[in-house]
């Protein structure tokens, strides 16, 4: 039986929120996943997705994220949110992991978990015992070099992502969705979110709840208050 002619008995619901402005320090306008509001890493996106892929942030957020089984924030679930994202879309991630390195790594600054258990081995033996996170990594620079280093921490973030794909690919499984049809829901789900978002812009709507309604052959956008898009993939 094909995708498209399996009967809808499995239902994924995702919840979301639009807000014209987020008061979480951001400010922006956009949507977010209700298990993202209370995340501060976790900024509202609208349907924007830029030149090089064809979904945007809220997509990769359900689909790269949520529904593998992902943290929304975090460095490690973001390196393996990328691979997932790098496999439906075959998008070049490197230039993800190196902004990750030069914007946090290399500050020192981890999110989701400490600079000693984020590190391989190899750079862990070498990491100063004492001091904050910032100077430990400064001390690993000097020793490295930075750009040796910078290197060295792209590798890491490829094989974080690369160990994460058994994990996140059987927690998509286990939804009862179709991990092979990834990439057709993921722009169904774009063109949804293009739709309502085109109307909460056009309508100046101050917030709204909905939910993504998620099947094998459909999904759903239904927003309180508003007819709900829908569409095939």
């Amino acid at each position: 039986m094909a995708a498209s002619d399996r009967p809808d008995s499995v239902k994924v619901i995702v919840p979301v929120t639009y807000r014209r402005e987020w008061h979480d320090g951001f400010g922006a306008r956009g949507w977010k996943l209700d298990v993202g509001i209370g995340d501060e890493y976790v900024v509202a996106s609208t349907a924007y997705c830029g030149e090089n892929i064809p979904t945007s942030v809220l997509i990769h957020d359900i689909v790269d994220h949520h529904l593998c089984g992902l943290r929304l924030s975090g460095h490690r679930d973001e390196a393996m949110a990328l691979v997932q994202l790098q496999i439906r879309t075959g998008a070049d991630i490197t230039p993800d992991y190196a902004q990750m390195v030069d914007e946090d790594i290399l500050q020192g600054q981890i999110n989701g978990e400490a600079l000693d258990t984020f590190l391989p081995e190899d750079l862990l033996a070498r990491l100063p015992e004492e001091g904050s996170p910032a100077s430990r990594m400064g001390a690993l620079i000097e020793h490295s070099g930075k750009a040796q280093l910078r290197r060295r921490l792209i590798d890491h973030f490829f094989a974080l992502g690369e160990a994460g794909r058994p994990m996140a690919e059987a927690a998509w499984r286990a939804t009862g969705l179709d991990y092979g049809r990834r990439a057709d829901l993921a722009l169904a789900l774009q063109g949804l979110l293009a739709q309502a978002d085109e109307r909460m812009r056009r309508n100046d709507v101050g917030a709204a709840h909905g939910r993504f309604v998620i099947t094998d052959a459909r999904c759903r956008l239904a927003v309180k208050g508003l007819p709900p898009w829908q569409g095939r993939y």
